[in-house]
C-alpha cells in the first residue's frame, strides 16, 4: 500500500523511524515533509499536501492512506481534514485506529509524536493500516452524509425540528434557568 506521510519539526525524528518502520512491512512510503529541521516550519502545508495526495491516489484506484503527525496531531488532523474527501482522525488508542477505519473509513490517521513512544504510533499506525472498513449499512450512511455536506452543506432533517413535540425547557417542572444558562 501507498503511505503519505507528513509533519512539522514535532515529529522530524518521528518521520525517519516510521517510514523506516513501514518500509520493512513493503509499503511504498512517500514523504510530504519536511526535509530538515526548522522549529518556525508550519505542518499546514506538509499535511495538506499528505491528504491531497491519498485523494488523488485513491480516486485514481491506487490503495494510498495517510499519515499525518505532530507535537499532539490535533492541527495536523485539522489540515488534513480540508481536503475534500478527506476523513481524518486523530487516534491515541489501538481501539481508536481500528474504529477510525471500521467505523468511519478514515483515510488519514493523525497521531500525537510527542504524546506516545514510537512503539505505541507505530502499533496505531499499523492497526488502522491492516484494518478494513465494515461496510455496515450505517456506517455507509453516516459517511454518505459527511460527503454530502461537504459537497454542498446539505443536512439529514433534524429530528428536533417537529413543532408538535413539547419543549422540555418550557416544562413547569423544568430545572433550567436561563438568566444562570
Amino acid at each position: 500500500m501507498r503511505i503519505h506521510i507528513a509533519t512539522d519539526h514535532a515529529g522530524l525524528e518521528f518521520s525517519t523511524q516510521l517510514q523506516h518502520h513501514l518500509a520493512e512491512q513493503g509499503h511504498e512510503v512517500i514523504d510530504h515533509g519536511p526535509l530538515d529541521y526548522d522549529p518556525l516550519d508550519d505542518y499546514p502545508a506538509f499535511c495538506i499536501r499528505a491528504a491531497q495526495a491519498v485523494v488523488r491516489d485513491q480516486e485514481s484506484g491506487i490503495a494510498a492512506l495517510g499519515v499525518v503527525f505532530g507535537g499532539s496531531g490535533n492541527g495536523e488532523q485539522i489540515a488534513a481534514n480540508k481536503v475534500h474527501g478527506v476523513r481524518a482522525a486523530l487516534a491515541w488508542s489501538l481501539a481508536t485506529a481500528e474504529l477510525a477505519r471500521e467505523h468511519n473509513d478514515a483515510n488519514v490517521i493523525a497521531i500525537g509524536a510527542r504524546q506516545h513512544t514510537f512503539a505505541e504510533a507505530a502499533s496505531f499506525i499499523d492497526t488502522f493500516i491492516a484494518t478494513p472498513f465494515s461496510g455496515e449499512e450505517r456506517h455507509v450512511r453516516r459517511i454518505g452524509q459527511l460527503a454530502a455536506y461537504e459537497i454542498d452543506g446539505s443536512l439529514a432533517p433534524d429530528p428536533r425540528a417537529d413543532t408538535s413535540a413539547a419543549d422540555v425547557l418550557d416544562a413547569p417542572n423544568s430545572s433550567f434557568d436561563p438568566e444562570a444558562g
